[in-house]
């Protein structure tokens, strides 16, 4: 399973709606996330900046092709269709491309 994000909106005190393509089971779909309590920074071990958040979503196992299922003797099947969907996360500060090219361009070259 991976999820690529392609837009983020702010909604509201540390709430974010997280948009991006998310593949499983070799499908790709379009899924819009709920993300949650970007806490932080807090110094890691190694002295970076952490950031933590919990995304979560909704989304029907059937639109990845999860389609398998049984009927159960008391009624009903034993996999319901939708998926409550749940990532924490733990992220780091990730200095701007620009300033790691231009720290690049100013390093000496090594013989």
């Amino acid at each position: 399973m991976s999820f690529k994000s392609n837009k983020v909106e702010k909604a509201g005190e540390k709430k974010y709606k997280v948009t991006g393509d998310l593949t499983m089971h070799c499908t790709t779909k379009p899924v819009t996330l709920d993300v949650e309590g970007l806490n932080g920074p807090v110094k890691g071990a190694q002295g970076a900046n952490l950031y933590a958040a919990t995304a979560t979503g909704k989304l029907s196992r059937k639109d990845f092709g999860l389609n398998w299922n049984k009927a159960l003797e008391a009624g009903g099947v034993a996999v319901g269709d939708e998926v409550q969907l749940t990532v924490d996360l733990e992220m780091t500060d990730s200095p701007p491309a620009a300033k790691k090219e231009a720290k690049a361009e100013t390093q000496p070259a090594s013989k």
